[in-house]
């Protein structure tokens, strides 16, 4: 699987992707990822790739000759635009599962910033729009991680033990039950007696009933 990471900064990206299950990935080979400058794909002497919005209004917008120049250059034909904005679905763990079994398609992530992109990009160049929750960040480098990260660690052979995706929080749209290590005994805290009996069958019912779903969770 390969991703084509587009931002402004890309030291900020690379830097994340460099450690953990990310650079264990690309070690062995399951997930090729390269990180572009947007400015790259300008001809502008100060590389400018925004400008202040027709109509006027605060702030300024990504421009779309930029973003065109360079799906120009990386686009292939398995290829998928995704785009990090706010107006974006709302990215799940289904969503991660169903982008991971696409094994041959190859992924170009564009990370927005400013007041977002020209309108011309969302309705001609893009295939995807997706955000990480209903809040504003600074930019889409967080959110393009968050979805290369979701995305490959569901990947085989990423993950050490293979089992450990089975349980984890969001399947079957369950969060985790609480986890507990070494001191049996802290600050006069103890860890549920249930968890040291050996009774593996009592252990699994004590850890399905402090299970919540994840839409309680929203709640809470």
């Amino acid at each position: 699987m390969k991703f084509d990471i587009i931002t402004i900064f890309p030291n900020v990206v690379q830097e994340y992707l460099n450690t953990g299950i990310l650079r264990i990935a690309q070690e062995k080979k399951l997930i090729d990822i390269n990180v572009h400058d947007l400015r790259d794909w300008t001809d502008d002497k100060h590389k400018t790739v925004d400008d202040t919005p027709y109509g006027g209004g605060p702030g300024m917008v990504m421009k779309v000759e930029p973003i065109f120049n360079a799906l120009k250059d990386l686009k292939k034909e398995n290829t998928k635009v995704l785009i990090t904005t706010p107006k974006g679905e709302k990215l799940t763990q289904s969503k991660l599962e169903e982008f991971s079994k696409q094994t041959d398609t190859h992924y170009i992530i564009i990370c927005g910033r400013y007041e977002g992109f020209d309108q011309r990009v969302h309705d001609h160049l893009i295939d995807y729009e997706f955000s990480i929750g209903d809040y504003v960040l600074s930019g889409g480098e967080l959110p393009a991680l968050v979805l290369v990260d979701g995305i490959t660690r569901l990947i085989p052979g990423v993950l050490g033990n293979e089992g450990s995706l089975d349980s984890e929080s969001f399947n079957n749209d369950m969060l985790d039950f609480p986890q507990y290590t070494k001191p049996e005994e802290f600050n006069n805290w103890k860890i549920p007696e249930v968890l040291k009996s050996g009774n593996h069958e009592e252990i699994k019912k004590w850890r399905e009933s402090k299970k919540v779903t994840s839409s309680n969770q929203e709640d809470l």
